[in-house]
């Protein structure tokens, strides 16, 4: 996703950080910790994150708005 200016970062994060934790039989936890930004030349990220998991994994996901039900 390339920015109409180069120079100007979206305020809103293009991907959404979270640390995931596996359970035994149980969904995954999933908690935010961050945010990624694309990069003007679109050839990566520069990722921001409150806190650093010491387990589990980081995945990052693409940052949608809420659907309203």
């Amino acid at each position: 996703m390339r920015n109409s200016n180069s120079n100007i970062r979206p305020k809103l994060p293009t991907h959404i950080a979270y640390q995931v934790e596996d359970r035994e039989g149980q969904k995954s936890f999933w908690t935010r910790i961050g945010g990624a930004w694309t990069h003007s030349d679109g050839n990566g990220l520069t990722l921001q994150l409150a806190s650093m998991p010491l387990s589990g994994r980081i995945t990052l996901r693409v940052n949608q708005p809420k659907k309203k039900s």
